[in-house]
C-alpha cells in the first residue's frame, strides 16, 4: 500500500518526546508461573474470559481499505527464561520505518491463515526456520493506523535457532525478557494532542545496556523503544495472562 493511501491529516511527532502519563498503570504482575513454556501452553488450551484493552489505534484508519496480516510473537526457550524476539526495521521502508516491530507482515494468496503468514513473514525477516515453532495460539485482530488488520500469532521457539536479518527489511534482532514485557510496572502511557484531541498509547522501553530500569530522561540511543502496535499487542498479551 502506498503512502498515498493514508488521510494527508496524519500528524507526524516524535514518540520519544511525548509526555508520560502517570498514575494510571496500578495492575499486577502476571504470575511467574505462567511465564513459563508449560504455564503459557495451559493458558492457550484452557484461556479465560478477557477482552482486549486495545482494539485499533483510532482517526486514521480507511476501514475501506484495511489490508490482512500477520505477525510472530515469539517467546524464546532460553535458560535463564522465556524473552520476545524483536526486530528493528530499516529507514527505507514505508510502513514503521525505523520501529520495533515483531517480525511479520502482510497475508498473501498462498498463506493458509494468518499463522501462515507469520510463519512464512519469520523465516523471510528473520531466517526462523519454523520446524522449532511451537504454536500456542491467537490474539484478537489488531486494526492498525496505517490500515491493516493484524493477527497476532503466538509461539514458543524452541532451540538452537540460527537467526538471520533480511538487511533490506531488518536492521537489528534482539530480545526482551517476557517477565519484562509483562511487568506493568513497565508499560508507559504517552499522550498526543492532535486537532484538539488527545490519543493515548502505550510504549515499553527496554535499556540497551539492560543494567537497569529505564528512566524516563535516559537518552534515546540507550534504549529500544517499543511502542504503538507492537506494544499495544504486548500489552493484549498482558491482559489475557492476568485474566
Amino acid at each position: 500500500m502506498s503512502d498515498s493511501a493514508l488521510p494527508p491529516s496524519r500528524p507526524v511527532f516524535d514518540p520519544e518526546l511525548l509526555p508520560i502519563m502517570h498514575g494510571v498503570n496500578d495492575l499486577p504482575s502476571v504470575a511467574a508461573e505462567l511465564l513459563t513454556a508449560q504455564g503459557l501452553r495451559q493458558r492457550f488450551n484452557a484461556p479465560r474470559d478477557w477482552h482486549p484493552e486495545i482494539v485499533e489505534e483510532a482517526r486514521w484508519q480507511r476501514r475501506d481499505q484495511l489490508a490482512h496480516a500477520a505477525v510472530l510473537i515469539a517467546l524464546m526457550v532460553r535458560p535463564q527464561g522465556l524473552s520476545v524476539l524483536l526486530t528493528q526495521r530499516t529507514a527505507h521502508l514505508t510502513h514503521h520505518a525505523g520501529q520495533i516491530s515483531f517480525p511479520g507482515g502482510r497475508s498473501e494468496a498462498a498463506d493458509a491463515d494468518p499463522v501462515a503468514t507469520a510463519l512464512r513473514e519469520a523465516a523471510e525477516e528473520v531466517s526462523l526456520d519454523p520446524r522449532h515453532v511451537e504454536v500456542l495460539g491467537c490474539l484478537p485482530e489488531y486494526l492498525t493506523g496505517t490500515n491493516f488488520c493484524v493477527t497476532p500469532v503466538v509461539a514458543l521457539v524452541h532451540p538452537p535457532v540460527s537467526l538471520l536479518a533480511d538487511t533490506s527489511e531488518v536492521d537489528e534482532i534482539f530480545e526482551v525478557p517476557l517477565a519484562h514485557l509483562m511487568d506493568p510496572a513497565n508499560h508507559q502511557v504517552r499522550s498526543l494532542v492532535w486537532e484538539g484531541g488527545e490519543r493515548h498509547f502505550f510504549a515499553m522501553p527496554y535499556p540497551r545496556s539492560q543494567t537497569g530500569p529505564v528512566d524516563e530522561n535516559e537518552a534515546e540511543a540507550g534504549v529500544y523503544f517499543i511502542w504503538g502496535a507492537t506494544a499495544g499487542m504486548l500489552r493484549n498479551l498482558y491482559r489475557f495472562l492476568i485474566a
